[in-house]
């Protein structure tokens, strides 16, 4: 094994292939921000963040927006994170100079790194940070003509453990039904966004559902230790780690973060093994300069001391699930699914046009493009791809509505027929003009059993358990006195 501070030809193919999957990642971040980001927090959209940068200050949410607060310069940020990020995904970015490959790395950083901290609770997820820091330790990679360093590649390996074995920890410490092995029994069910092969996931014997949980937890508690073995071992445990989070894209729609979690494990490949799937020669490499070497060495240092109260968090029954302890988003504590739901609740909401509010009014259902809507609907795929309104709504539905003031700006949204908040939906069933009053009532889903589907076709089955938002208006005097005092109106 090569000294820390000196380069090896041992990682130039590992090195290639995360910097060009990091690429891809920070694409479709990107291609998010561009696609959502105005109907949701653009200057007239549910939580606008022009409101945000005046109630919290620069230190705790370091921002490019607190400068330029506008549609134009987050359109503008947006647009230049995926050119940016085709530049790491093509390789043009490493193919010429260290410093370049660093200033690609680094703007992609800072750029997205505004994005979450002013994205409030639709950029509230732990895959947010953990692109974040992965983009920063791109930072210390090199070019593609510069011998890798060994450092940065460890720093990638005890991210990679932090994710999993944290994981792992959140489970034993949280649901019950991770220690007497039931967690699989609903959670295909009722996770945030299932996909088309949930159902057939959840429909599995239960002695499937029981063994899945002991895999999770022997590849989330033990093998994460594998990454820090001399080879085969590292990849060997990289690759188990691969298969596991393969199959969790299989099972649902959790956004980019199995992706990022692959990419990852590419850090523990071994060169041999990855050149006969990919026989790229390397070129002629030149040592590091001494400026990366150094900033390299200062990484580990610093890394090392951000580690201490991730670490500590670990060992703490109290352990804290995706938590940053510092504003740059470096050396997170990370953590999925502590608790599993036993039963889904959903959100549907509806509008009529209806002059006056009788029980005769016929009420029309707005469809969702990803989470569960129309029962005979089958779900769809979405991920790596994430809907940030969709994963919302299915928090919402386990809270009450004045602890989301998001979705009183998305009611009057509807109410106003605003195009971007439409765009964000599959079906708008007002087309023409906007419904008069738009209320939400809350369904118990569960999948239909296999004889149900074989009946019916439908995917889901239903029962209205209440109201959720009352049936407003914009004429609603309370309604239209929040939208005030929040200054959406």
């Amino acid at each position: 094994m090569p000294a820390l501070g000196e380069g090896s030809t041992d990682y130039w193919l590992p090195r290639l292939m995360f910097q060009r999957s990091l690429g891809l990642i920070y694409f479709i971040a990107f291609l998010v921000a561009v696609n959502q980001w105005r109907p949701l927090l653009g200057e007239r959209g549910l939580l606008p963040a022009s409101l945000f940068v005046k109630q919290v200050t620069f230190r705790n949410a370091p921002s490019l927006f607190f400068l330029f607060p506008s549609d134009t310069a987050f359109t503008a940020a947006a647009w230049f994170g995926l050119a940016l990020s085709c530049l790491a995904l093509t390789g043009i970015s490493e193919r010429y100079w260290a410093w370049l490959s660093a200033l690609v790395w680094f703007l992609l950083w800072v750029i997205y790194l505004s994005f979450v901290h002013v994205g409030q609770v639709f950029y509230g997820f732990g895959w947010e940070s953990m692109l974040a820091e992965a983009g920063f330790l791109g930072i210390f990679l090199g070019s593609r003509k510069t011998a890798p360093l060994v450092i940065p590649v460890w720093m990638l390996r005890w991210m990679l453990f932090r994710v999993m074995f944290g994981a792992g920890l959140i489970k034993l410490r949280g649901d019950a039904c991770w220690r007497d092995l039931t967690c699989l029994d609903t959670h295909f069910e009722t996770q945030p966004m299932p996909n088309p092969l949930s159902w057939y996931f959840h429909w599995q014997p239960a002695w499937m559902h029981h063994g899945g949980v002991l895999f999770n937890h022997f590849v989330e508690l033990v093998v994460p230790f594998g990454y820090f073995a001399p080879q085969p071992i590292a990849t060997i445990a990289g690759l188990v780690t691969m298969a596991f989070q393969c199959t969790l894209m299989l099972s649902g729609n959790l956004s980019f973060l199995n992706l990022l979690t692959i990419i990852l494990a590419i850090s523990t490949l071994d060169k041999r093994w990855l050149a006969r799937i990919f026989p790229f020669r390397p070129p002629a490499l030149r040592p590091p300069g001494r400026i990366l070497r150094y900033a390299t060495a200062g990484l580990a240092i610093v890394v090392a001391f951000l580690s201490i109260p991730v670490v500590l968090n670990m060992l703490s029954p109290g352990q804290l699930m995706n938590y940053s302890y510092n504003p740059f988003e470096l050396v997170n504590t990370y953590g999925a699914f502590g608790s599993i739901n036993k039963i889904r609740y959903e959100l549907v909401v509806e509008g009529t046009d209806a002059a006056e509010l009788r029980p005769a009014a016929e009420w029309r259902e707005y469809e969702f493009r990803g989470k569960p809507g129309d029962p005979s609907r089958r779900p769809p795929q979405i991920a790596p791809y994430h809907l940030r309104l969709d994963w919302l709504m299915w928090f919402a539905a386990m809270s009450q509505y004045n602890e989301e003031p998001w979705f009183v700006n998305l009611v009057a949204k509807l109410l106003e027929g605003d195009r971007a908040v439409l765009g964000l939906l599959e079906k708008n069933p007002f087309p023409d003009h906007p419904p008069r009053y738009v209320r939400a009532r809350i369904y118990r889903y569960r999948f239909t059993t296999p004889q149900e589907r074989r009946q019916t076709g439908a995917w889901w089955k239903r029962e209205l358990a209440g109201g959720w938002f009352p049936e407003v208006s914009l004429d609603t005097p309370g309604f239209r006195r929040v939208l005030q005092e929040q200054g959406w109106l």
